[in-house]
């Protein structure tokens, strides 16, 4: 089986003059959690409404699982939109039941999940209440709960995280991480810069219809650091002088509101860290050494910002 669950080959969605996708070209890996970032209007919504076959391509198209994607593959893909849309006149148990069933689910096979997951988030009395006697808070773990019932393969939320509070929000992110532990693929929309930081093994950067940026979160921010290293030092006085004697590769500045003595130091080619660590043990004692790596949304603000950063997706 390929390492690849979900691919995109030039997809482009046009209404009239304006295109709202404009030849994406993505692969998404088994098993990942996959960010989905961009600005308003970028395309993510239109990209996700495609997977779903919600939309129809005006060119290109999306394989899943080397195939390519028609409505019977709908009953492998969990979707979980920012809009929320339960029946707020039916009961937990019942909107459970009725779209547990549709997505191909026993009626037992239903029942039997449904009740582990409603003691999994510890809300077993909530199973004969309406939906409209829930605060939005509370809609939304049915919600979460209703779109996992059916076990999916390949899982798409959408700003799962909207509306709860700090407590649920790391309940509901530690069962998407145990998805993914599990085999499933989380392909996951968000403007929460330090969700994805936390919790994506890749990403995908669209800008106005356009792949500005994809790729393994780890490589793409080796790709984006500058040569910035944070060190923790107790810089003996008498020898602070030699710091402004420092080689011309490297400029620096003290961390003023730091907890510990500590300065960045940018460096300007691969050698000068070695030697920059050299002349630091000359004027101090060292307690560590570390890069800093740029943060997902200063990568953000680069890729965005600067039309010279644009990535080909080919």
């Amino acid at each position: 089986m390929s390492d690849i669950i979900l691919k995109a080959e030039n997809l482009t969605k046009q209404y009239g003059d304006y295109t709202a996708l404009d030849s994406l070209s993505v692969e998404i890996p088994r098993g990942s959690l996959f960010g989905l970032l961009g600005p308003n209007g970028a395309g993510k919504t239109t990209f996700i409404r495609l997977i779903n076959q919600i939309l129809i391509p005006t060119s290109g198209s999306i394989f899943i699982n080397g195939e390519k994607i028609t409505r019977e593959h709908i009953s492998k893909i969990g979707y979980m939109p920012e809009e929320r849309g339960l029946y707020k006149n039916l009961t937990v148990m019942d909107q459970a039941m009725y779209l547990a069933q549709l997505k191909g689910l026993s009626a037992s096979q239903a029942k039997n999940r449904i009740h582990k997951w409603l003691a999994k988030f510890d809300i077993e009395n909530w199973a004969d209440k309406k939906i409209q006697e829930l605060s939005k808070g509370m809609a939304q773990k049915v919600q979460f709960i209703i779109n996992v019932l059916h076990e999916p393969e390949f899982m798409i939320l959408d700003e799962p995280f909207s509306g709860f509070d700090p407590i649920n929000a790391e309940m509901i992110r530690s069962e998407i991480e145990q998805m993914c532990q599990n085999g499933t693929t989380v392909l996951f929309s968000t403007h929460r810069m330090e969700s994805v930081e936390q919790m994506c093994s890749h990403i995908l950067l669209i800008n106005k219809g356009k792949g500005v940026l994809q790729g393994e979160v780890s490589e793409i921010k080796d790709r984006y650091k500058q040569g910035v290293y944070r060190v923790d030092i107790d810089i003996v006085a008498e020898k602070r002088s030699t710091l402004e004697a420092l080689p011309e590769f490297v400029s620096w500045e003290e961390e003023k509101n730091s907890i510990k003595p500590s300065a960045l130091f940018k460096v300007q080619n691969m050698e000068a860290p070695n030697e920059l660590l050299s002349k630091l043990t000359e004027v101090g004692q060292i307690h560590s050494f570390a890069e800093v790596l740029p943060s997902i949304n200063d990568i953000f603000f680069t890729a965005i910002g600067d039309p010279k950063n644009a990535i080909s997706n080919n």
